[in-house]
């Protein structure tokens, strides 16, 4: 890789590498340092082919997505992951809580799917793609993403009950707006 090259990779990554990382621990399930090793590793065969990529962002994803699929198919057992300290923060304010909740537990649900059906969610939600562009990415038909799309939301709702609670209690929270006059004393 020449200069020019060299700055031009180092630009990409500096920018989009936190986008790229969001989507691979999601990919992983949540697991922040398999993410990181997926990404490193797009990022490795991307540089190896840089001055020949038209879309570098576009490409880095999509070796993304066929890595993850190739760990799921290779069916290793899942490992634990230990950590140095519980992931416990400094407290938010109410409004911010329910929202780390949210987080908290949507994470734990998408960790106890299948890598499959992880992949085609992250893809057809977080990512937004369509279907016929997930099916591509995957390699399979649209009806095998509608289904498994289907099959997975459904495991994930019966996975985490608690998601429904919480999109019912914002719902009401945004519905039941009281905008009576309240007197504030010091």
């Amino acid at each position: 890789m020449d200069a020019e090259g060299l700055e031009s990779f180092r630009e990409f990554v500096d920018n989009r590498s936190s986008a790229l990382l969001k989507t691979a621990v999601l990919l992983c399930g949540g697991d922040r340092h398999a993410g990181e090793d997926l990404l490193q590793n797009a990022l490795v065969k991307a540089a190896g082919r840089w001055q020949r990529i038209d879309e570098p962002e576009a490409y880095v994803r999509r070796v993304l997505y066929r890595q993850q699929i190739s760990r799921w198919r290779l069916k290793w057992p899942r490992r634990e992951v230990s950590v140095a300290e519980p992931p416990e923060g400094e407290p938010q304010p109410a409004d911010q809580a329910a929202a780390a909740e949210l987080r908290v537990v949507m994470r734990e649900a998408l960790g106890r799917l299948t890598a499959r059906q992880r992949t085609v969610l992250v893809l057809r939600y977080f990512e937004d793609l369509p279907e016929a562009d997930v099916a591509r990415l995957l390699g399979c038909s649209v009806g095998t993403v509608r289904s498994t799309t289907h099959r997975s939301l459904a495991r994930l709702r019966s996975l985490a009950p608690e998601l429904a609670v919480l999109g019912r209690a914002d719902a009401e929270q945004a519905t039941s707006r009281d905008y009576s006059p309240v007197e504030v004393r010091p």
